[in-house]
């Protein structure tokens, strides 16, 4: 099965780089604004060469990678303490339900003002939208907490850091595996982003000047980029995921169909 879904995925991006070759020479688009693949693919090649993409990939995967990470982190904690402490959730609900709908690019003033086009900066928006991914999923997976499984634990005498170790985490944990695979992605996007508009070093940075110095095909092949980027994250999360929950039932499905 995955094999012909994998042969059913190549197809579909074959037939959409024939498709991008196709409608610039065709006279469709102006192959000033929309080049071939064919171009795209030897800019590419031109950028794999320079030793300062190389350079800003390092810059954008620093950033993705430490906002994550911090992002995960406070987002289980605060999860997991707003769960089990009494009244704490409905405390915290009013404001959480404020804040997280607030863009992450509303921010990018307030980002610039502190931090100026750092680091810093991308952390900023990085943690503050992956953040909220990490904290709902991980508040959604205690409140699916069996309340007999925890019952029978306190009858065993089991104290509240034993509850949560063997109960309410794993319990929480398919859905935080799941905050955490979304927030890999929000991550990536508010880092290019941020690059791209606060001029941060990184991809965006670099996709910010092709594009402000009609370098067309190079700014193409960094979107690319940008967008296997994406692709390898993904399948990257999706495999930790399997790999954390591999005793759970819905991976144990997945396996066996």
């Amino acid at each position: 099965m995955r094999g012909v879904n994998a042969a059913l995925g190549a197809a579909g991006l074959a037939a959409f780089l024939a498709l991008g070759e196709a409608v610039p020479r065709l006279g469709l688009v102006k192959d000033d604004y929309f080049p071939p693949t064919s171009r795209i693919a030897d800019a590419l090649g031109g950028e794999l060469t320079d030793g300062a993409f190389w350079s800003a990939l390092g810059d954008t995967l620093t950033g993705w990678a430490l906002g994550l990470a911090i992002a995960a982190c406070a987002g289980i904690v605060v999860g997991v303490v707003i769960s089990v402490v009494p009244y704490l959730r409905e405390a915290t609900a009013s404001t959480i339900e404020f804040l997280r709908p607030i863009p992450s690019v509303a921010l990018i003033p307030l980002a610039i003002l502190l931090y100026g086009n750092e680091l810093r900066s991308v952390l900023l928006l990085v943690v503050y939208a992956s953040f909220w991914q990490v904290l709902i999923q991980t508040l959604y997976g205690v409140q699916d907490l069996d309340p007999v499984a925890d019952e029978t634990a306190r009858s065993y005498g089991l104290g509240t850091w034993a509850r949560i170790r063997h109960v309410l985490w794993p319990t929480a944990l398919p859905y935080v595996m799941t905050g955490i695979r979304l927030a890999a992605a929000v991550a990536l996007i508010l880092a290019i982003t941020a690059e791209l508009i606060i001029g941060a070093p990184g991809l965006g940075n670099r996709i910010g000047v092709a594009q402000t110095s009609q370098a067309v095909p190079e700014m193409y092949a960094l979107i690319v980029v940008t967008g296997l980027l994406g692709l390898l994250i993904n399948v990257g999360a999706r495999s930790v995921e399997r790999r954390a929950l591999a005793w759970h039932q819905s991976v144990r499905g997945e396996v066996a169909v």
